[in-house]
């Protein structure tokens, strides 16, 4: 038998418990391929773009494009390798899975215990940045603004993030309704905040100045460097496709496209803009601004109406990432959990909505707290190395499963391998390099946290220990009377 460490669950053995060539573990297939394209996008547009954009702009001035580039192959190339393997796994876990049939279990728990980073904390980050956006909206509308006390964080004049805290409710109630009604919610809100995008495109374009990008890179590669970590916080999510394998119809072939397509629509939306937005304002004026394009808009056209128009779209958009991310993030705990790694809570799914039910009000309650309590800034450096790790380990897994299962049933395969997924590796620990000393710090912590977990729950109670137990051969008698001879 393996060392515990390196205990390995087969990508059979995956794909069987999860009933992915059929029904999901008591999940039904209602998402086609435009649905779960539209999922991905609304759960990679929405804080990053709409609030995240002026810190980004702060570290790389004008650069800001190139930081977004960067930000942008990571994930392309990282993107080949979640295609690869959504394609022949489609499973609910995403990179726990995948770390799972390839790294072995240890390595599975602590992707996992990384996701929590990618999807909990992101959720908390997210929903935070909702807030600024609904008091803009409320000012263009009715020129009113909640009071500061209860809509800003302590640290920003504030005592408790209310709205934050309203959104993740209202994201829940819709996922515990039915997915069938959650991806039709994000939908419509992925195809609504794209157009809003676009319409800011045309108006910034519109004032566009070249002088705006005279000093183009003000604090050199090492500002750009730092806005590419920051940038790619607005490409997290993109991923979430892959959790959804138990939930599409005809999974080994639209999970590939769908991540495909959803990186490609979404570079290019963002690129186009940063680019408009610092053109038609200054990046001195953009950087560290609270709802940055509606204040683009409103300088544009002199008026609050167009400025109240995009933060509609930034509230349709990060309350739809708030439901994509926190159903992604459902789906891997219920993965953790039928592997016994977290308790069984995760994984019981409701006979009358086909959804984890308990799961989902546990994740709303455990991660309303920060949403609530934390500045948005304190929390995006530690999701974004989070996510980076576990992409990281998705480029490793299509490396070992290529070499160790080179017989898997592969409906999509990275191209120009090993290329690829080594250069997914390399633009991952560059991006990591950038969120600085103490976030490699805080996450290292994190790391022996989860490793703790691992030792005190996880080991003891895996689902695959106990059946490689069971199916170990029995070993030599030891009971009767020693030999005389």
């Amino acid at each position: 038998m393996r060392p515990n460490a390196a205990r390995v669950k087969s990508p059979e053995l995956l794909v069987a418990e999860s009933g992915a060539d059929l029904e999901g573990h008591g999940l039904k297939r209602t998402m086609g391929l435009f649905q779960l394209v539209c999922f991905g996008i609304g759960a990679v547009v929405g804080t990053g773009i709409f609030v995240g954009l002026s810190d980004t702009v702060a570290e790389a001035g004008p650069a800001v494009v190139i930081s977004f580039v960067l930000a942008a192959v990571t994930c392309v190339f990282t993107a080949f390798s979640f295609a690869e393997l959504g394609g022949a796994m489609p499973v609910s876990g995403s990179s726990y899975s995948f770390a799972y049939a390839s790294l072995g279990e240890r390595a599975a728990f602590l992707t996992g215990w990384c996701l929590l980073l990618e999807y909990g904390v992101s959720i908390s980050a997210v929903a935070v940045g909702w807030g600024q956006y609904l008091n803009e909206l409320l000012h263009s509308l009715v020129g009113l603004r909640m009071p500061e006390a209860l809509s800003s964080p302590p640290g920003e004049g504030g005592v408790v993030n209310l709205p934050a805290v309203v959104v993740m409710l209202l994201a829940a109630v819709l996922l515990v309704r039915g997915v069938r009604e959650s991806a039709r919610a994000t939908a419509i809100m992925a195809v609504l905040k794209i157009g809003i995008l676009l319409l800011f495109c045309v108006i910034a374009f519109s004032a566009f100045q070249q002088d705006n990008l005279a000093d183009f890179a003000p604090a050199g590669v090492a500002g750009v460097t730092s806005g590419a970590s920051l940038a790619f916080f607005s490409y997290i999510g993109f991923d979430a496709i892959t959790t959804a394998g138990e939930e599409v119809k005809n999974p080994r072939k639209n999970i590939p496209a769908a991540v495909l397509i959803c990186i490609g629509v979404v570079t290019v939306l963002y690129c186009l803009v940063a680019v408009a937005a610092i053109g038609a304002l200054s990046a001195h004026d953009v950087a560290d601004q609270p709802a940055a394009l509606s204040l683009v808009v409103n300088q544009v056209t002199g008026s609050a109406i167009g400025g109240g128009v995009i933060a509609f779209g930034a509230v349709v958009a990060i309350a739809s990432v708030v439901l994509a991310v926190m159903y992604g993030q459902t789906r891997i705990l219920m993965s953790m959990s039928r592997d016994g790694l977290i308790p069984r809570v995760f994984e019981r799914v409701s006979p009358k909505t086909s959804t984890p039910v308990a799961n989902t009000w546990i994740v709303t309650a455990v991660f309303a707290v920060p949403a609530a309590v934390v500045p948005l800034d304190v929390v995006i450096n530690l999701t974004t190395i989070g996510t980076l790790a576990a992409m990281a380990v998705v480029n490793v897994a299509v490396i070992v499963l290529r070499r160790t299962r080179p017989d898997l049933r592969r409906s999509f395969r990275a191209p120009l391998f090993p290329l690829t997924p080594l250069a997914g590796i390399a633009f991952c620990a560059y991006l990591i390099y950038g969120t600085g000393p103490l976030t490699w710090l805080q996450f290292a912590v994190f790391l022996a946290v989860g490793v703790l977990v691992y030792s005190l729950y996880g080991r003891r109670h895996s689902t695959l220990a106990a059946r490689q137990l069971s199916e170990a051969p029995a070993g030599p008698r030891q009971d009767g009377p020693p030999s005389a001879g």
